[in-house]
Order: structure tokens, then C-alpha cells, then sequence
């Protein structure tokens, strides 16, 4: 078991994490393709990647041998009611190809997200997924109770899918309300699969 965990460990340090650019496309595309099996997901990324409410967003791609093997991307949020917004952002969506996932590779883009986004001034962050692996990385389940409802209603069965992490010294002190995304994110149709990693 051990000799299993050296072998992760030695792995994640030859994965290189960077910021994309525009030539990134293809890849961020075929890493979407790739790890969810259908292009929903991909179409979303593209919208986002064009959507100037989203800014300002941060996304990651993940290679291994100079090839992608995952990708994150977070957007630019807000809260209802607040005038002057404090800075949050929204995981949507995180992506790994098949033949890697398990191995620490989505937990090692959302922490460089993280780290990124401290640097921007973020506050909160929040994501709509699977709640038993991102509360692993430090989100806190049914981001409703603690007085931030997404942006369209949660079936009770998926409250704790809908989580929350601050990573600034406020915390929740920025204030609470209803969260709404970029004009993209936004869309009711973003929101009817609870179970799905977005």
C-alpha cells in the first residue's frame, strides 16, 4: 500500500499545471470530450471561455508528457443584493481524462486554482458536484444552510452537492445572499443535473 502511494506521489511531480491561452482550445476541448464521454460539458467551457461576465476566470490545464490530461476552469460569481460584490468564483467545470483519474491530478488543479485566485482577491468559492470528493478538498456541504442559495433551487436529496470554501482571511464576513453566475452559468440548464461535477 505504501509502495502504491510512492508511485502517486512520484506521478503528480510530473505533471505540469499551467494558466491556457488561446491556443489551448483544442485541448481543453478533447479533455472535456474525454473525461465526461459526450460534449456537453465542452460546449459549456467554449460559451465560458467567451463570456465577459465570467471574468475574471482562471483556467488550468493539467499535462503529463506533453499531453492533456486535465483541465479546471473557474468563473467569476456574485451575490444577489450586494452592490459592490466582494470577489467569488464558481468551480465549473473540473475535468479529468479517464486513464488518469484517481491519482490526485483534480485535486492538484483545484488547490493551483485556489492559490490563483487568493492572489486575485477571492473570497468564496463555490461548485455544484459530487459530495463525497470535493468536501476532500475542503468545501463545505450545503452552502444554503450557511446563507448562500445557488442559483436555482436544490432538491433537498442534493443539498450538500451545493458547497462553498472560503479562502480569504473575511471568510463570510463578505456578506451573504443568492448566488448568481455569469450570464452562461446562469442558465437554468446548468443546473438540473445535481450529481454532475460542474
Amino acid at each position: 500500500m505504501l509502495y502504491y502511494y510512492l508511485i502517486i506521489v512520484m506521478d503528480l511531480k510530473q505533471i505540469q499545471i499551467r494558466q491556457t491561452n488561446t491556443n489551448d482550445f483544442d485541448n481543453i476541448m478533447n479533455v472535456k470530450k474525454q473525461a465526461f464521454g459526450y460534449d456537453k460539458e465542452a460546449k459549456l467551457v467554449a460559451e465560458l471561455l467567451e463570456d465577459r461576465t465570467a471574468e475574471p476566470r482562471v483556467s488550468l490545464l493539467a499535462f503529463y508528457n506533453n499531453k492533456a490530461i486535465g483541465h479546471i476552469l473557474f468563473t467569476r460569481a456574485y451575490i444577489e443584493g450586494i452592490e459592490e460584490c466582494p470577489m467569488i468564483h464558481i468551480l465549473a467545470p473540473l475535468a479529468v481524462i479517464p486513464e488518469f483519474q484517481g491519482k490526485g491530478i483534480g485535486k492538484l488543479l483545484i488547490n493551483t486554482g485556489f492559490q490563483l485566485l487568493k492572489e486575485k482577491g477571492t473570497h468564496l468559492i463555490f461548485v455544484l458536484g459530487h459530495k463525497e470528493y470535493y468536501p476532500k478538498c475542503g468545501f463545505i456541504p450545503d452552502a444554503k444552510s450557511l446563507g448562500y442559495p445557488a442559483p436555482y433551487p436544490i432538491p433537498e436529496e442534493y443539498a450538500d452537492c451545493w458547497m462553498v470554501i472560503p479562502i480569504s482571511k473575511k471568510s463570510f464576513d463578505v456578506g451573504k445572499g443568492k448566488i448568481k453566475c455569469s450570464e452562461v452559468l446562469n442558465r437554468i440548464e446548468h443546473w438540473r443535473d445535481e450529481e454532475s461535477d460542474r
